[in-house]
C-alpha cells in the first residue's frame, strides 16, 4: 500500500517539476549550400624582361618566397658578344681621341710659331670633341647593354608562396613571358551563386563556412554585377581559413531566406520504435502527440529542433 501511495505521489509531481513551453511561430533563416574556391588576395606574375635562354631556375611549385627574391635568371648570349663589340670600338674611339688630342696640341704650337692657320686649329679643336661626344656615346651605348645583361635575373613581385611555374631549367622564354606566377597576401573564397537567389543576397551577411571538417565563420564582402553564365560572383572574407591549397572547392551556406517555424528544445522530443513524440498539455490533460521532425538548430539559449507536422500555433509543450 505503502508503495502505491509513493508511485501516485511521484505521478503528480512530475508535471510540476517540468517546464513549459507555449508554442509560437519564430523566423528563422534559410540556408544555401554552395561550394566556393579559394582564390589568393594577390596573383601577380613574374615575367622575364629579356628574351634568351632559362640557365638558373631557384623555386618550384609550393615555395614560399619573398618580395625581391631571385628566383631564375635568363640569359641572352648575343649580349656578351654586343658587348664585346662595344669595347672593340671604345678601344678604336679612345685611340682616335688620343691623336685627335695630340694633333691639337701640335696644331697649337704651330700657330704660335705663325705656321698653321687658326682655322686649321679650330678644326682640330672640333676633331678632339668629335671624338670625345663618341666615345661617352659608345660607353652609354654600353652601359645600356650591361643593363640588359643585368635583367636577366627574374624576381619575386612579393611576399607569398608559387603557384605555377610554367618553364624549366633550359627553356627560351620571350621579353615579358611569366616564369612563375606568385599568390600572396592572404586567401578569400569566390562563389558562383545561382542567379534565383541574386535578390537575396546581402553585402555584408554573415556567411557560414565548413573548411577540412571545421566550422568556422566568414562576411559576403563583395557582390558583382555582373551575370555570368547563369551565376552570381561573390567574394566572402574569412580569417584562418584553415587550406593550404590554393582552388580547393569550399563548402559554404548562405542565407538566401527567411520563414516562419514552430521550435521546440531538442530534449523535449522522445523517439520510441522509430516514432517521435512531444508532450502536450490541452484542459489540463498532458497527452503525446507524434510530430515529424525537421532541421535541428543551436541558438544562443539551447539546441532546438523543428517540428514539421503535430504542433500548432500556441500549443503548450512539456519540456524537462
Amino acid at each position: 500500500m505503502r508503495m502505491l501511495l509513493l508511485f501516485a505521489a511521484l505521478q503528480a509531481a512530475s508535471p510540476a517539476l517540468a517546464g513549459t513551453l507555449t508554442l509560437a511561430p519564430t523566423t528563422v533563416t534559410e540556408w544555401k549550400a554552395v561550394y566556393g574556391g579559394v582564390e589568393a588576395r594577390d596573383t601577380v606574375p613574374a615575367r622575364a624582361r629579356v628574351g634568351g635562354l632559362v640557365v638558373d631556375l631557384a623555386i618550384t611549385e609550393g615555395e614560399p618566397v619573398k618580395a625581391g627574391q631571385k628566383i631564375a635568371t635568363v640569359q641572352d648570349d648575343k649580349i656578351a658578344f654586343q658587348v664585346a663589340a662595344l669595347d672593340a670600338q671604345l678601344r678604336a674611339l679612345q685611340a682616335q681621341l688620343e691623336t685627335a688630342q695630340s694633333e691639337l696640341t701640335r696644331g697649337q704650337t704651330l700657330v704660335d710659331k705663325g705656321v698653321m692657320t687658326a682655322q686649321r686649329l679650330d678644326q682640330l679643336r672640333t676633331d678632339v670633341d668629335v671624338a670625345r661626344n663618341q666615345l661617352a656615346a659608345t660607353e652609354a651605348q654600353r652601359s645600356v647593354i650591361i643593363q640588359q645583361a643585368a635583367e636577366g635575373d627574374v624576381f619575386a613581385p612579393g611576399d607569398g608562396r608559387v603557384l605555377t611555374v610554367p618553364v624549366t631549367r633550359g627553356a627560351v622564354v620571350m621579353a615579358g613571358e611569366v616564369v612563375a606566377t606568385i599568390g600572396g597576401g592572404g586567401v578569400f573564397l569566390r562563389l558562383a551563386v545561382p542567379e534565383r537567389y541574386a535578390t537575396t543576397l546581402k553585402q555584408g551577411a554573415a556567411i557560414r563556412i565548413n573548411a577540412s571538417g571545421k566550422e568556422s565563420a566568414g562576411r559576403l564582402a563583395k557582390i558583382y554585377p555582373q551575370i555570368e553564365n547563369g551565376r552570381v560572383i561573390a567574394d566572402v572574407e574569412v580569417d584562418n581559413l584553415d587550406t593550404d591549397f590554393i582552388g580547393a572547392r569550399v563548402l559554404v551556406e548562405l542565407p538566401v531566406a527567411e520563414r516562419s517555424a514552430l521550435l521546440v528544445p531538442t530534449s523535449a522530443v522522445a523517439t520510441r520504435s522509430g516514432i517521435d513524440f512531444v508532450r502536450v498539455i490541452a484542459a489540463g490533460v498532458e497527452t503525446e502527440r507524434a510530430v515529424v521532425p525537421g532541421e535541428r538548430m543551436t541558438r544562443a539559449d539551447g539546441d532546438y529542433v523543428e517540428i514539421l507536422t503535430g504542433l500548432a500555433p500556441g500549443d503548450v509543450v512539456i519540456t524537462p
